[in-house]
């Protein structure tokens, strides 16, 4: 699917054009070499849930050794822009930066629930956080945004898009849908790929830092709807 696909019928009087010009520019400025610690020793996982106008996000740092978490923080923060395809990271980007930036135990890696360079103007949620904070960031999805997936080779398979290699499917559990990786910022394709197996326990679909943001998210966000129902 082609970025001549992706028309936003309404906007809500957002300036599309704008925004379209700041992805071209995000785009250019991802590096997709390793930028990286020789050892590689605290990975953060970030996610997003919604308790109504409210965006949660949650930061886990793990420990790469043994896969504990070490470290975590949350960010509330109202929701100031719509949920547009293709322009989530404007709606994302800016709670889970809060949230990796109230960290008191700094990681090296950051992995992003959401798209990096697997985007029609490759420039997804995930380069725009690993810009941000100037850190080495791997975007990991859960849904196939764009582009189709290749020749699959045991567990991965390419995700072409626009004839280029924009991302890697990979199957964590054979009986579970493939997650989708790609470059955030300042690391290979290749790299990031190595870590996220490294990072995934035996059984389980998402890596461990991911799935650790996630559930803290999502908790987070589900007893804040709770209490506001009193």
């Amino acid at each position: 699917m082609g970025r001549s696909s992706w028309i936003v019928a309404d906007t809500g009087g957002i300036d599309l054009n704008k925004l379209r010009v700041a992805q071209k520019l995000i785009s250019e400025r991802v590096i997709e070499v390793d930028d990286l610690p020789s050892r590689i020793e605290l990975v953060c996982g970030v996610d997003v849930a919604y308790a109504g106008n409210l965006a949660v996000s949650a930061a886990v740092v793990v420990d790469a050794g043994k896969l504990a978490p070490v470290g975590k923080a949350t960010a509330i923060l109202e929701v100031k822009f719509p949920y547009i395809p293709t322009l989530l990271a404007f709606r994302e980007a800016g709670p889970m930066i809060v949230a990796v930036r109230r960290l008191k135990t700094h990681p090296q890696v950051l992995i992003v629930d959401g798209n990096g360079r697997l985007h029609p103007f490759k420039a997804g949620v995930a380069s725009q956080v690993g810009l941000a904070l100037g850190l080495p960031t791997i975007g990991v999805a859960k849904k196939l945004l764009c582009g189709e997936v290749g020749k699959w080779e045991g567990e991965t398979a390419p995700i072409l898009l626009e004839g280029e290699t924009a991302g890697v499917a990979l199957k964590t559990v054979k009986s579970a849908k493939p997650i989708y990786i790609s470059v955030g910022h300042k690391v290979s394709l290749a790299t990031a790929v190595k870590l996220v197996k490294q990072l995934t326990r035996a059984g389980q679909r998402l890596p461990v830092p991911l799935r650790l943001a996630h559930l803290e998210a999502t908790n987070l966000a589900r007893r804040l709807k709770a209490a506001s129902q009193y």
